[in-house]
């Protein structure tokens, strides 16, 4: 209860959107295994995202798309989003981890499948994910 009081109050504060705090119910086991665990890519320009054909891409099907490590990602950029090369098209999605889950849009970026990702402050929030760690989640695709 303490928990979710708290996030609440996180929440409230940082002017998150209240519709997603249902991040709090329990994940189902889905049997999925763990991917790779590799750092964060560095920063890549919107060019060369641009340039990546999509069959260079991995196709993004409902449900589980596997697993990421994620840092923070811009800070001041709004929403509840996960910049991920999990997937080749802006899609919705979930991100889960310790039972919770967030909502967010899943956007591509460069980078082999088993690369990191950069997650919103928001959907960091949500999850209560450290904001200077390196974590591992796992995200699914709807």
């Amino acid at each position: 209860m303490k928990k979710a009081l708290c996030l609440l109050s996180i929440a409230a504060l940082a002017g998150c959107d209240l519709p997603q705090l249902d991040g709090m119910i329990s994940k189902p086991d889905t049997g999925a295994s763990s991917g790779p665990v590799v750092e964060a890519p560095e920063e890549v320009s919107e060019e060369t995202l641009a340039d990546i054909s999509e069959t260079d891409r991995p196709v993004a099907a409902a449900g589980s798309l596997g697993t990421t490590v994620v840092s923070l990602g811009d800070a001041a950029e709004p929403g509840s989003w996960l910049k991920t090369p999990l997937v080749a098209t802006t899609r919705p999605g979930k991100v889960w981890y310790k039972g919770r889950w967030a909502a967010v849009t899943l956007i591509p970026i460069a980078g082999e499948s088993g690369a990191g990702s950069r997650m919103s402050l928001q959907a960091m929030q949500l999850l209560s994910l450290p904001l200077t760690e390196l974590t591992e989640v796992e995200v699914t695709a709807e």
